[in-house]
């Protein structure tokens, strides 16, 4: 595949936001569209008939759905070459007030949704010696935030799931990158894709209460155009050494910088201590 072929991508969470952007502009450059969704007439709703379109239902959670929107994706265009883990929804609360259901709900969809449609689709890229998986994470992915610690805690899986399938990956001709966006002006903060925890704790009002508040307060404020992010998928789809991090937008790249910055700081305050844990002689060497 060169960088401007005609590329097969397969989307999940393609009905809305970052997804149905994404497929959208693929299939206005001429490129090739699985656009998966729970309900696939969802997607044809919002993009019309298309000959380059395939919508597929498909449920991230459920693994044999995968399986089969996999093997449909091949069935009608021969090959996957770029992957968009894009489905998944937030959940803002304390850690502590988020509850065992809420937590596990999270993590069906965010982290072992990924996981199925990922595992679905890697034999088929295996075996074509080329693709590209983007695993949408977050600013909160790489840096956490009061009242998001348990969504961050599935992004964080998702960026070290990424980090190693780069290094899996790379010999057999696949690219993985892990997206970060920041406050984008999607859905995300609305019921549609934000649960909040059942309980709350008056103890973190003036904490994760306050970002309660700033959440409701930036709905539809967020200084990110989503457009622009799908342009950039794009374009990170074109690269012919695509990064295995990818930050957008520029909330993202202040945050990343500033947790840089504090995580070398913080050490070099107790590097005498965290280096004072190694054996006093070095391990010899086998003969």
């Amino acid at each position: 595949m060169t960088a401007t072929a005609q590329k097969v991508w397969f989307i999940t969470g393609a009905s809305r936001g970052f997804g149905l952007l994404t497929a959208k502009k693929a299939l206005e450059r001429g490129d090739f569209v699985v656009a998966t969704a729970r309900d696939p007439q969802t997607v044809i709703a919002a993009l019309g008939e298309h000959p380059n379109l395939l919508a597929v239902r498909l449920d991230v959670k459920l693994e044999a759905q995968a399986i089969t929107a996999a093997q449909q994706a091949v069935a009608r265009f021969g090959r996957i070459d770029v992957l968009v883990n894009n489905a998944g929804y937030g959940l803002l609360g304390a850690v502590e007030e988020a509850n065992g259901e809420e937590i596990r709900a999270l993590y069906e969809t965010n982290v072992f949704g990924l996981l199925n449609v990922t595992r679905a689709v890697l034999p088929v890229m295996r075996k074509q010696g080329s693709g590209h998986v983007m695993n949408i994470s977050s600013v909160g992915g790489y840096s956490a935030y009061a009242g998001w610690g348990v969504y961050s805690s599935t992004k964080f899986a998702v960026e070290g799931l990424s980090e190693a399938m780069s290094m899996e990956l790379a010999p057999l001709g696949i690219s993985v990158t892990v997206v970060e966006p920041g406050f984008f002006r999607t859905d995300f903060l609305d019921a549609s894709s934000l649960v909040a925890t059942r309980d709350r704790i008056a103890d973190y009002a003036a904490t994760v209460g306050a970002m309660r508040d700033f959440a409701e307060g930036a709905n539809h404020q967020q200084p990110g155009d989503p457009l622009k992010l799908a342009g950039a998928l794009l374009q990170l789809a074109d690269s012919e050494k695509p990064p295995v991090r990818l930050q957008l937008g520029s909330d993202t790249v202040e945050r990343v910088r500033a947790k840089n910055l504090f995580v070398e700081t913080e050490m070099a305050q107790w590097l005498e201590l965290a280096v004072s844990t190694d054996h006093a002689a070095p391990l010899k060497q086998a003969a």
